[in-house]
């Protein structure tokens, strides 16, 4: 007997830690032990390697098994560790060669098949990048863990493959048997369907060029109006407005969707901005995330790099909405649970959609709203002020014209104005690169009013505002940001006096509505 050592991965929100598996098999009476704060299906991992281990024809020892996950202080949590437990203790039996540094990361089923889980992009990055590439995985999970750069991944769909690789006699393993493609098993979405086009939107010219300028300069959006003017179709044709994501964006954007059970069947990173539209009666853990253990990434995370749409915004719970403010200011979402912290990114663009009032009759003259004035100030002021300070662009969308909305001809689509954000895209990388940012949005007041200042007679509309307390200081830096985005859409070196006046007037649209 010796002892076995293999290796494995533990996530801890998106960040993965190598686990060194070991085991011994001692001289008493017939036992199975894992040590290294297992959680209860890594417990239960016990008996599911015994039958799997037995159905493949190379049976464990009856006597006693002890398995050590070392840290033994970072908590283990998941069925991915069952291949690396096995694999240790039947090296331990010498029934299998050394397999030197290679990690281990799926799940066993009682015939011996290997099964995904959860995670594995996150996984294998973390792996690689702590200098181990050889990877194991299940068949399912191959093609997940091939996306990751200098990753040297082996698929295997049953126990009995793998053993024998590393060195099982093979005459009495069950090589025979080979499992269904398991591949669409799990909760798959459908195949994403056409993306909305911007020329099913009637009229509405000031809300699709705000869109527009949005798109440009990833700033936040609020559009408030009556039912039925149209804020749903604009918010949900911004994702198509938004260029591809890149090499990088598109890892981490992949890598939080595989923690959340993204199918691994897939064959390649996900390339466009994700959309999440969550249900007004979502509650705080699936918005922002968390959940019973380590937490767990909710939809502010699944919108990272892509547009988080909360519509109907004023019927979330308070404390739901103002849980947002932190990952608005720094792209990131940090966790705190008694089982541990964990931290996600969180850059995305949000889109709030509200009616003016709660029977939503309040907007033009209004003759027709039966709400007081004080339940009218009491709805909208479930947004509160400094959550709606961060939101760059807030729009008033009244009801659509009827010579607008018969009109003939035919309104711009997504194509023409994605083509234009795609320039002013490349306009601010251009600018931005030296100080570290990619769009406007992300820009601090220290660069604005620094390396990037205007000449005080372009922004005295502005200073003024500040002056008679319309805007704070964090407004004041807002209204800068969507100025130079405006300058970008217009192909202009920097804002000029009318770009500052377009922005204050996006952003006060909604207040000189009220």
């Amino acid at each position: 007997m010796v002892l076995g050592r293999t290796y494995s991965v533990a996530l801890v929100g998106l960040n993965g830690y190598m686990v060194e598996v070991e085991a011994d098999i001692g001289q008493t009476l017939p036992a199975f032990v894992i040590l290294g704060l297992p959680d209860a299906s890594l417990n239960e991992a016990k008996e599911r390697i015994r039958s799997a281990a037995k159905n493949s024809g190379i049976p464990l020892s009856r006597r006693k098994i002890t398995a050590n996950l070392i840290p033994a202080s970072l908590p283990k949590r998941g069925s991915g560790f069952d291949l690396a437990v096995t694999m240790a203790v039947l090296r331990a039996a010498n029934d299998t060669r050394p397999s030197g540094r290679t990690v281990f990361i799926a799940e066993l089923g009682l015939d011996g098949r290997l099964r995904p889980v959860r995670g594995i992009l996150p996984a294998v990055m973390a792996a690689v990048q702590a200098g181990y590439p050889d990877i194991v995985v299940a068949q399912a999970n191959y093609a997940e863990a091939a996306l990751v750069p200098g990753a040297n991944v082996s698929g295997y769909r049953t126990l009995a493959r793998v053993a024998v690789d590393f060195g099982a006699d093979p005459q009495n393993l069950a090589l025979d048997f080979e499992p269904e493609d398991d591949d669409q098993e799990g909760d798959c979405p459908s195949a994403p369907g056409a993306v909305p086009d911007m020329a099913d939107v009637s009229g509405q010219g000031d809300a699709r060029r705000a869109l527009e300028v949005a798109a440009a300069g990833a700033h936040h959006l609020l559009l408030t109006g009556p039912p039925g003017a149209g804020k749903t179709m604009l918010a949900e044709r911004l994702p198509g407005l938004l260029p591809d994501l890149g090499d990088r964006e598109s890892m981490e954007v992949t890598a939080i969707h595989s923690l959340c059970g993204l199918p691994s069947s897939m064959m390649q990173l996900l390339r466009r901005p994700p959309f999440e539209n969550p249900h007004h009666s979502a509650t705080s853990a699936a918005i922002i995330g968390g959940g019973s253990g380590l937490p767990r990434p909710g939809a502010a995370s699944r919108a990272h790099r892509g547009v988080l749409f909360l519509d109907e915004a004023p019927e979330y719970e308070r404390r739901v909405l103002d849980a947002l403010r932190q990952p608005l200011e720094s792209g990131e979402l940090v966790i705190h649970r008694s089982a541990g912290t964990a931290a996600y990114p969180a850059r995305f663009q949000l889109v709030l959609a509200a009616n003016p009032c709660p029977c939503g009759k309040a907007s033009g003259k209004g003759l027709e709203c039966t709400c007081t004035a004080m339940m009218r100030r009491r709805y909208f002021a479930r947004l509160s002020g400094p959550l709606l300070d961060r939101v760059d662009i807030q729009l008033q969308v009244d009801r659509v014209s009827l010579a607008e909305f018969g009109q003939s001809a035919a309104e711009e689509g997504t194509a023409a104005v994605a083509g234009r954000v795609k320039e002013a895209r490349a306009r601010q990388r251009g600018r931005l690169e030296a100080f570290g940012f990619e769009t406007n949005s992300q820009v601090p007041g220290r660069i604005l009013r620094g390396d990037l200042r205007l000449a005080p007679g372009t922004t005295r509309i502005l200073d003024h505002s500040l002056e008679r307390g319309v805007l704070t200081a964090r407004g004041y830096d807002r209204v800068l940001r969507l100025a130079w985005t405006l300058a970008d859409l217009g192909h202009r070196d920097a804002p000029d006096p009318d770009d500052i006046g377009q922005a204050l007037g996006l952003r006060q649209a909604v207040a000189a509505a009220a």
